[in-house]
């Protein structure tokens, strides 16, 4: 007895599904990966750059308000 090709086709589709899955995985991953990294290198350049700031203010400030105030952190 002859098997038709579109009887087997849904299970080729499946068998390749199954054997694409780990390629696609892997790129989804490193492209999650570069994505991540990015946006790590993003926040080191941003906490350098304040700590920057930082160091070129005085070291004697002013202001010593209490920013846990309710009422400053209101703007009163």
């Amino acid at each position: 007895m002859a098997h038709s090709s579109s009887a087997g086709s849904p299970l080729r589709a499946l068998v390749q599904i199954v054997r694409d899955w780990p390629v696609s995985s892997q790129q989804r991953a490193r492209r999650n990966a570069m994505v991540a990294t990015t946006s790590c290198a993003q926040r080191r350049v941003e906490r350098q750059e304040v700590a920057d700031f930082l160091a070129t203010r005085p070291a004697d400030h002013t202001d010593h308000t209490d920013r846990t105030d309710p009422e400053h952190r209101a703007g009163h």
